[in-house]
């Protein structure tokens, strides 16, 4: 009998077995479970794409891997299909929940100068029906400025429903929400209508990138933060989908990453 006949013989018998405790389905449910990941750990020694491309995607996220400019092309697929798929959704949601529960404990000041900083762009609004357009393939294909900007001017850009209910506690809470975006000053008309189209209908303030704003997003964003700091402000809370939103001078009292694979900004 070979190894994978055996195990999956195995696995029946354990489940036969377990039917006649008292927790018979959950137990049953976790041995069928843990015998349909065997297709994807590789355990018959093969070399499995999807589990190289889960790596990949654990070290962006941890921001182990920098400065990569696309999705590998075998990873195009796995991609597109966590990003459209439950675990992103349920990913997003942890955050958030870990998020609320901090907000929510916090001793704020009551001074009205409580602020948490959210970034725009797979934080609070999502371009996901722009990556997952054929042209863009989730990031395996080089980025357009022109395409990108043509979508984003179009401001039909949908909320992070998770992001959003984060956005909600806070400003229940009595903490003022400052965007701080990468996009250029010449589409502060369409993020206004884009926010407040998604749900988003109050702020403190919206900055946008100027003319004169240089150096690398960790710089750009490092600057107005630390602008806030020096007006007054608390930054109690800081929200982004890239390390470039969260690191560098003034990050906040804690900050929270939303899960993104499909770009890098250093």
């Amino acid at each position: 009998m070979g190894s994978f006949a055996f195990l999956f013989f195995f696995a029946t018998i354990v489940a036969v077995a377990l039917a006649s405790t008292s927790d018979n389905v959950e137990a049953i449910r976790q041995v069928v479970e843990i015998h349909r990941l065997r297709p994807q750990t590789g355990s018959a020694g093969h070399r499995v794409p999807q589990l190289d491309c889960l790596s990949w995607r654990l070290a962006v996220e941890t921001n182990n891997l920098r400065d990569w400019k696309l999705v590998p092309s075998a990873c195009e697929d796995y991609v597109g299909h966590y990003m459209l798929g439950k675990q992103y959704r349920r990913d997003c949601e942890y955050v958030a929940k870990v998020a609320i529960d901090y907000a929510k404990g916090l001793n704020l000041g009551g001074d009205g100068k409580d602020v948490w900083v959210f970034d725009i762009d797979e934080t609070t609004l999502s371009n996901l029906p722009y990556y997952a357009r054929c042209d863009v393939a989730f990031g395996a294909i080089p980025y357009n400025n022109t395409k990108f900007n043509e979508w984003m001017g179009e401001g039909k850009l949908p909320a992070i429903p998770s992001i959003l209910g984060v956005y909600k506690t806070v400003l229940s809470l009595g903490i003022k929400p400052v965007f701080i975006t990468g996009a250029r000053e010449n589409f502060r008309q369409s993020r206004i209508a884009n926010l407040k189209k998604a749900g988003y209908s109050n702020w403190l303030k919206l900055v946008l990138k100027g003319e004169n704003d240089h150096g690398s997003a960790v710089e750009y964003k490092s600057s107005k933060r630390t602008e806030l700091v020096k007006a007054g402000y608390r930054i109690v809370g800081n929200m982004g989908d890239q390390w470039s939103d969260l690191i560098g001078e003034n990050p906040g009292a804690r900050t929270f990453k939303v899960p993104d694979p499909m770009y890098y900004i250093g």
